[in-house]
């Protein structure tokens, strides 16, 4: 008879391996992976060609957009899910963030532009500072657009201008940061340009 041998024989080398994650953690991570897979399959084809991402990822992606049937569109949101276990997933949190306005950083532009209309409002001598800020500033719309929203502001009228006055100072610094002038029309909806 052979002498019975411990398994773990020494206590030492299990210290120096690392900690696997456990299978629930392993399913909560493929979960959260496939909940940012479906958030990217909703996005418009605009905003995903602004999003940095590997081929295979945007070609699955793509894929599933066009996949009509329920099973078919299941199965393809698993795999971009697996495609998503090859990639760095913080770039794509961080860009989704700043689609849909959360990123702090997109929150403080935010707030910037809204100030910088509410000073244009209170004075007109601000275009000088829009002209040193933004160069390519049309200073003859912006004035214009400040007139029309006052007269709405006391003809108790929706605020047309007001809101046109925020997305052209948008633009202006969408401009100046070498970022697509068509983001505005997607996060308009945002609600940061409402009085």
């Amino acid at each position: 008879m052979h002498p019975r041998q411990d398994p773990h024989p020494d206590d030492s080398d299990e210290q120096d391996l690392p900690e696997r994650p456990s299978k629930s953690q392993k399913k909560r991570d493929a979960h959260a992976l496939q909940a940012l897979g479906k958030e990217l399959v909703a996005l418009s084809a605009e905003q995903l060609k602004r999003i940095d991402m590997p081929d295979n990822l945007r070609i699955a992606i793509a894929e599933a957009q066009r996949t009509r049937s329920h099973e078919g569109l299941r199965r393809q949101m698993q795999y971009v899910g697996k495609v998503m276990r090859g990639v760095d997933t913080g770039p794509l949190t961080e860009a989704l963030d700043v689609i849909r306005g959360l990123s702090a950083a997109a929150v403080a532009r935010e707030h910037m532009l809204e100030r910088m209309r509410e000073r244009l409002m209170a004075d007109e001598q601000v275009l000088g500072d829009i002209a040193a800020q933004w160069p390519g500033a049309d200073l003859t719309r912006l004035r214009t657009l400040r007139r029309n929203a006052l007269r709405e502001r006391e003809q108790n009228r929706p605020p047309r201008a007001f809101r046109e006055i925020f997305r052209e100072l948008r633009q202006l610094d969408n401009a100046a940061r070498g970022e697509d002038a068509e983001h505005d029309s997607d996060s308009e909806q945002g609600g940061y340009d409402d009085e």
